[in-house]
C-alpha cells in the first residue's frame, strides 16, 4: 500500500513533537485545562544556543513547536525575547527558586527547567520576560544587580510593567532596546529597589524612567495607578493582596 508523500511528512514531523504528558512534567504552574493561556520558555540542546520566551493565548500540545512565531502581527505564540545563553544561566536557579517557592504555597507541583520547551503559567510567564527584558542588553556585571531589584517588586508590580511594555515594544527584535524596554533595562539595573518601604511603589518611579529614556517621537501608553490592568491569579500574588480580598 503506497503512502500520500504529504502524509508521510506530516507523521514524520508530529512523531518529533514531544508529549503533552512530557511536556506538563515539571511545568511551571501550568493547567491546560484551568486556562490556556501561557508562557513557553524553549532552552535549545545547543548550549550556546539563546533561550526562547514566548507568549501563548492558547494550547494545542500536538503542535507546540508550531505555535511559535518571531512576527509581530498576531499575538498568540509571539516570541517576547531571546536571551543569549550565558544570561540565561545567571538566573535561571534563582527564578526556579522563586517560582517553585510559590508553588509550593499554594499547594502546586515544582516546576524545573528542562531542554525542550517548559510550559509557564501565565503570571509567572510574565515576570520572567520582565527580568529577561532588564538584563538582554544590559551589562553581564549588572545581572546580579537586576535580579535583587527584580526580587524587591511585588508580583503586582512586576505583572503591571510587564503588560505595559509589552503594549509598548514586546516584539522579541523590534522592541529591542526602545522605549519601555530600554526604561526596564535601566529601572532595574540602575536604580536599587531593594531597600524601599514595603508599602513604596516603583511604578511612579518608573515614569520617570519611561519619559527620560524612551526615544523621541515614540509614543508611549502610559497609565497612572491603580495600575492592576487584569485580574491576577490570586495563587500567585502577595499576601498582602490576599489580606485585603
Amino acid at each position: 500500500m503506497k503512502t500520500d508523500k504529504n502524509e508521510s511528512e506530516t507523521a514524520s514531523a508530529f512523531s518529533l513533537q514531544p508529549s503533552a504528558l512530557s511536556l506538563l512534567t515539571g511545568a511551571f504552574g501550568f493547567e491546560p485545562d484551568a486556562s490556556a493561556a501561557h508562557f513557553l520558555v524553549h532552552i535549545p540542546a545547543g548550549s550556546t544556543l539563546p533561550v526562547e520566551i514566548s507568549e501563548h493565548l492558547s494550547w494545542d500540545a500536538e503542535r507546540v513547536q508550531y505555535s511559535i512565531h518571531y512576527g509581530a502581527e498576531r499575538e498568540d505564540g509571539q516570541v517576547r525575547c531571546r536571551l543569549a545563553r550565558s544570561k540565561w544561566n545567571d538566573i535561571a536557579e534563582v527564578v526556579r527558586a522563586e517560582f517553585n517557592a510559590r508553588l509550593k504555597k499554594s499547594g502546586r507541583r515544582p516546576g524545573k527547567w528542562k531542554s525542550g520547551y517548559n510550559p509557564v503559567t501565565r503570571m509567572l510567564g510574565k515576570e520572567l520576560t520582565l527580568l529577561a527584558w532588564a538584563i538582554e542588553d544590559a551589562d553581564p556585571a549588572l545581572t546580579a544587580t537586576a535580579v535583587a531589584n527584580w526580587q524587591g517588586l511585588s508580583p503586582e508590580e512586576r505583572w503591571w510593567l510587564y503588560t505595559m511594555t509589552a503594549a509598548a515594544t514586546g516584539h522579541h527584535s523590534a522592541g529591542r532596546n526602545r522605549g519601555w524596554r530600554k526604561a526596564v533595562r535601566f529601572a532595574l539595573t540602575e536604580n536599587p529597589v531593594t531597600h524601599r518601604l514595603s508599602d513604596q511603589p516603583v511604578v511612579p518611579e518608573f515614569f520617570r524612567l519611561v519619559s527620560e529614556q524612551a526615544e523621541k517621537g515614540e509614543v508611549i501608553p502610559v497609565r497612572r495607578p491603580g495600575y492592576l490592568l487584569e485580574t491576577p491569579e490570586r495563587e500567585y500574588g502577595t499576601e498582602k493582596q490576599r489580606n485585603r480580598e
